[in-house]
């Protein structure tokens, strides 16, 4: 298989695959502000960890700043264009809430707001902020989890109920699973095992 190195004007691109699209929430002069993220991601399981990254002018890094609080709501497909237009306008020029129509709830931090037409949604308290250049990496620790009751399938969140979606150039809507996880790689195992003992032909 041919490979082709791909580079941009500022060097190496920093390519995985899609991207998890999220809006932080950051509370600014006690107005809810949201800013849509797509280079988030897992950090730690214990405690539970999770890291932004946002560039140096985003709007949104002064409540968190301020507050050393935020909130990740994770959007379903329902809220696409919604979520789209969080990350196109500033809110210091106009209140996303009410442009968005989002309902707007709290957990235990009065400075992370909350919505609830998201799915998936978590308090996070600031761990550390990281000028790494173009971007400054927010690491925050989980406070609290919330999940939308018809997004649980018993007792667990039903990623097809709660349809997130995914920035890759563009928007990308889940897909189909390919298979169960820490078990479908036993079949590599397997098929290694019966090439070892099959008879030479």
């Amino acid at each position: 298989m041919s490979k082709v190195k791909l580079t941009s004007e500022t060097g190496p691109v920093p390519i995985l695959a899609a991207y998890p699209v999220i809006l932080m929430g950051s509370l600014i002069g006690g107005k809810p502000d949201f800013a849509t993220l797509a280079w988030t991601g897992v950090a730690a399981s214990v405690p539970p960890t999770i890291s932004l990254a946002l560039q140096h002018h985003r709007y949104s890094l002064k409540g968190v700043r301020e507050n050393m609080v935020f909130s990740v709501n994770v959007p379903s497909t329902d809220l696409v264009k919604e979520t789209d237009y969080c990350g196109i306008v500033s809110g210091a020029s106009t209140d996303k809430v009410v442009d968005c129509n989002f309902t707007i709830f709290y957990g235990k931090s009065p400075a992370a707001p909350l919505i609830e037409q998201c799915p998936i949604n978590h308090v996070c308290e600031v761990i550390q902020i990281l000028n790494l250049g173009s971007h400054e990496l927010v690491v925050g620790k989980i406070l609290e989890s919330y999940v939308s009751q018809d997004c649980l399938k018993n007792g667990r969140l039903d990623l097809s109920k709660a349809r997130p979606f995914f920035f890759a150039g563009d928007y990308y809507a889940l897909g189909e699973p390919l298979g169960q996880a820490f078990h479908i790689g036993k079949q590599v195992n397997e098929a290694r095992v019966r090439d070892t003992h099959s008879p030479q032909k």
